[in-house]
């Protein structure tokens, strides 16, 4: 049985390397998407934009865009019920932005970025919404707690991360979903590694202490997702 009674660090996956050529990428963001939308991940983050109310007009952004999967859902979604909104999709990896701007190119309100989230080049508010999905897990704790910083500088009104509940039946369902269902060699290494790179309750309610936010909810999601919601206003 694996042990995951701490988080573990120091240990990169191999998305992790921005320099990847996009033959290997793209089947991997598609998988993603695609687990996305098996398990309820976009339905998540658009029930949780709900709360805030999103209005016409506002500018989202999506930090770790991938292969834009999330980005095209809000679209839809706010495509449906006849709400302007500005989109924007942001990504250190080169071939990922390739590929969501390929995946969304119907999609004339959706722009992207290619970009360190971490850098010094953002705004203050310069977004309305900031919004983030299976992508903070990648930050060792310092930089988890420089990139929420981040996001509530740029943030107007608040922020929405879903991330992974670090727990031995989703970590074990990945295996198998990565050697059967989605058959692909680096998902298979990735996948469960996320898991053991992931969160307890208790550590997200930590990290955002140190990072001095305080107006926050935490909810389990299905599945094996925590949500994350910060207010500003």
């Amino acid at each position: 049985m694996i042990n995951l009674s701490k988080r573990i660090t120091g240990v990169d996956e191999i998305m992790d390397d921005f320099a990847l050529p996009a033959s290997e990428l793209e089947p991997v963001l598609k998988g993603l998407g695609n687990l996305n939308a098996w398990f309820g991940g976009h339905q998540t983050l658009i029930k949780a934009l709900e709360q805030f109310p999103v209005k016409p007009g506002y500018h989202i952004s999506d930090w770790g865009c991938g292969g834009g999967d999330t980005l095209k859902a809000v679209a839809i979604w706010a495509q449906n019920r006849q709400v302007p909104l500005q989109l924007t999709g942001i990504d250190a990896a080169p071939a990922a932005i390739t590929f969501a701007k390929k995946e969304t190119r119907n999609y004339s309100n959706i722009k992207y970025l290619q970009a360190d989230v971490l850098s010094d080049q953002w705004q203050e508010n310069q977004f309305d919404i900031v919004v983030s999905s299976l992508f903070t897990h990648h930050f060792e704790d310092e930089q988890w707690i420089q990139l929420i910083q981040k996001m509530y500088k740029t943030a107007k009104h608040g922020i929405i991360i879903t991330d992974l509940h670090r727990h031995w039946l989703l970590y074990y369902a990945l295996i198998f979903i990565t050697t059967i269902i989605i058959p692909n060699k680096m998902m298979r290494y990735d996948a469960p590694l996320s898991v053991q790179r992931s969160f307890t309750k208790a550590e997200l309610k930590q990290l955002l202490k140190r990072a001095g936010i305080t107006n926050y909810k935490i909810k389990w999601k299905w599945a094996f997702r925590w949500e994350v919601i910060i207010y500003k206003s």
